[in-house]
């Protein structure tokens, strides 16, 4: 049985509003059902897909070595994500993949979490990057 797609990322956090916060903010995702778990946490979606599970901790995880380096998104419209993170002092790092010239704007959220959006290479040709 092949594999269909990644369903969702889980996060670990001791500040489920705070993170919550953050994506919905920075990344334009909303805040949506979630099961009636007895613990605290959110689902954080794209369109009607839940992407983001965060999961509420007594203690803010340890981030030194983690096993997942990463997760990633493909999105459009740069520019608007550019303007965003400026505007909201979000440090990014715009990087080139070789042979590709897909342009990854990789942040890292509230709590210490690398993650990268991924754009065309038309797109960072046209914002000049």
């Amino acid at each position: 049985m092949p594999l269909d797609r990644l369903d969702h990322v889980n996060i670990l956090t001791a500040d489920v509003e705070r993170t919550t916060a953050w994506y919905c903010e920075h990344l334009g995702m909303t805040n949506g059902d979630r099961p009636p778990f007895p613990f605290p946490g959110a689902w954080l979606y794209i369109g009607d897909q839940p992407v983001i599970h965060l999961v509420g901790a007594d203690v803010k995880p340890d981030n030194h070595n983690p096993q997942i380096e990463h997760f990633a998104f493909a999105a459009s419209d740069l520019k608007m994500f550019l303007k965003r993170f400026d505007s909201a002092g979000v440090t990014y790092r715009a990087t080139r993949v070789p042979g590709l010239g897909i342009l990854q704007l990789n942040v890292f959220d509230c709590d210490g979490n690398h993650l990268h959006i991924d754009f065309s290479a038309e797109e960072a040709d046209a914002a000049g990057l």
